[in-house]
């Protein structure tokens, strides 16, 4: 039976030291826990849990809404209970929800709505919860849950970029830089980057780097492959790193990471934390877009016969 449904796929991440510091037999016990746990706060939101895979939970719901309550209730449960853990052995949850037709066969599902939740699982960072479009827009504005746009991201499988967003889970985050779900603006969706290699602009200072010099650090250290003469920039700032088949930018600062996607109107603030790099854009580091005397760098993605 085919229907409309919401898929969340419930991800921990840090699971391989996690068995390192506690042996097979206790970190199972202890992610059997944890799973077992998703899956019950995912069916006291509604939701019915297909299939528990190893350390992740296959979910789905009629609504979307109940599907972002459930994760949220995930993230903040989990918060509490890392307070608790040694700092050596955390696992954090990574999360995806995307909705669209489901084909329900004997207890199991399968759809495109299915591979892309997979897909936003796998791409999303640690404590983070990676949405679609069609889901954003399914939610109940009354809600009052916030989004913050990643604009449109090359996923595996897709022949178009896919427009994507990630709930700000965390009570009392406020910022300029998220959407709200009730007011979705409508993007230029640049066209798909030619994939495997990355061009940096910063002042004077241009250098491309394909997928095989990752990883590469931003900074004013002398280990920063490309370097950036700020004092408002860390040594190793941030990290451009090859994963998935696509490029991403990790903040390692105490100061944070922005990055502005050209065609888009919303920034994507990075404190300890990546996102996928597609299409031209820049990257602001130490102080946000809106102090303009902050370091910019311009990055795209050009054809590798110009690469040098």
């Amino acid at each position: 039976m085919v229907v409309q449904a919401t898929v969340v796929f419930a991800d921990l991440t840090g699971s391989t030291a996690f068995f390192e510091a506690l042996g097979n037999e206790k970190a199972t016990r202890a992610v059997m826990r944890l799973t077992q746990w998703i899956g019950d706060v995912c069916e006291a939101h509604q939701g019915r849990v297909v299939k528990k895979l190893g350390d992740g939970v296959l979910a789905v719901f009629t609504h979307a809404g109940h599907a972002a309550d459930a994760l949220i209730a995930i993230q903040r449960g989990h918060q509490l209970r890392l307070l608790t853990w040694p700092s050596n052995i955390r696992m954090e949850i990574k999360a995806g929800i995307a909705r669209g037709e489901v084909l329900e066969v004997d207890g199991d599902c399968y759809g495109d709505a299915v591979n892309v939740a997979s897909r936003l699982s796998d791409l999303s960072g640690a404590n983070q919860i990676w949405v679609t479009e069609s889901a954003v827009q399914e939610i109940d504005k009354a809600q009052g849950l916030r989004f913050l746009s990643l604009g449109p991201i090359n996923l595996r499988g897709k022949t178009e970029a896919v427009p994507l967003y990630k709930l700000e889970w965390q009570e009392g985050v406020v910022t300029e830089f998220v959407t709200m779900q009730a007011s979705l603006a409508s993007m230029e969706r640049p066209e798909p980057q030619l994939q495997g290699k990355i061009h940096l602009v910063y002042l004077t200072s241009s250098r491309s780097f394909s997928s095989a010099d990752m990883p590469v650090h931003l900074g004013r250290g002398e280990q920063a492959e490309f370097f950036v003469d700020d004092p408002r920039v860390s040594r190793l700032h941030a990290r451009i790193e090859w994963r998935n088949g696509a490029f991403f930018l990790t903040d390692l600062s105490s100061f944070g990471t922005w990055v502005r996607f050209a065609g888009s109107d919303t920034d994507v603030p990075l404190r300890r934390d990546d996102c996928q790099l597609h299409g031209t854009g820049e990257i602001a580091l130490g102080m946000p877009f809106n102090d303009i005397s902050g370091p910019t760098v311009h990055f795209s993605f050009a054809p590798t016969a110009s690469l040098y």
